[in-house]
């Protein structure tokens, strides 16, 4: 069973479409992301702001109605006709103290800080794609994240390798030199031809990565691969071994050597 939205490294088939549109597993994904997106919890400053906006307005309006009911008196003055007028008159005026009191240009502010936050942060090579990242990470402690391919070469290599001696009872060892996908790195450890000569396994190893394998690398401003980057991890542990094999000298490194490939 084939998904939609997903890559293909390598091989082939022949497929019945089963499902389209949002009937497909990846439809299915989009429609429980779509429902958590409006579920989606308020950010710590949004909710700090709210309960102010509830606290702010029940003080104002406490304070409002004392300014009401504390001239109580005046709405009997004969200035204002009928108590029912004078009443009017002062409930305006604790209106206008209401309006006057809210702080209209909150919003404006935060945004202000929020995007001074974040040009602060993009001098520090720290992109912000949502404004409202910078609210969550004024309450963050802890942060996680994958680091394959994200913070990392994407890049698999073979550090390390052991074969069985020519006795059962031994085991042998070698570290490699990671240079990515280049097959210039070296076998650490004393390993030198004679090695190579004496172990036969290593000859059989070395074959069985390079030809068991269906990956491809290439040089372009670069050893790169083409295929499973396990596989090409191999493929090139294969070539840095071979490079000990007098039988097939590896001498252009401007073109992947074919040793055992």
């Amino acid at each position: 069973m084939l998904f939609s939205s997903t890559v293909i490294s390598s091989g082939n088939a022949t497929g019945i479409v089963a499902y389209t549109g949002m009937k497909t597993a990846i439809g299915s994904v989009h429609s429980v992301v779509q429902a958590a997106k409006e579920d989606e919890e308020d950010t710590p400053l949004k909710k700090k702001i709210d309960q102010f906006g509830d606290l702010l307005a029940k003080v104002i309006f406490a304070i409002c109605f004392l300014v009401w009911a504390m001239n109580y008196n005046k709405f009997f003055d004969a200035i204002h006709g009928t108590p029912i007028k004078g009443c009017i008159y002062y409930f305006k005026i604790a209106v206008a103290l209401a309006v006057a009191a809210i702080p209209e240009g909150l919003p404006a502010v935060i945004t202000t800080c929020l995007a001074l936050g974040t040009r602060k942060m993009a001098a520090n090579n720290c992109i912000v794609r949502r404004l409202q990242s910078v609210e969550t990470l004024g309450c963050t402690s802890v942060i996680c994240s994958d680091k394959t391919g994200t913070l990392t070469k994407n890049e698999m290599c073979a550090v390390k390798f052991g074969i069985v001696g020519n006795s059962h009872d031994e085991f042998l060892e070698w570290n490699i030199e990671e240079k990515s996908y280049s097959p210039e790195g070296k076998i650490l450890d004393g390993f030198h031809e004679e090695t190579f000569i004496r172990y036969p396994s290593i000859r059989h190893m070395a074959f069985v990565c390079g030809v068991n394998n269906r990956s491809a690398i290439y040089y372009d401003e670069g050893f790169k691969r083409r295929g499973e980057s396990t596989e090409a991890a191999l493929k090139v542990f294969a070539e840095k071994l071979g490079q000990y094999d007098s039988t097939n000298p590896v001498s252009d490194h401007k073109r992947f050597p074919m040793g055992y490939s």
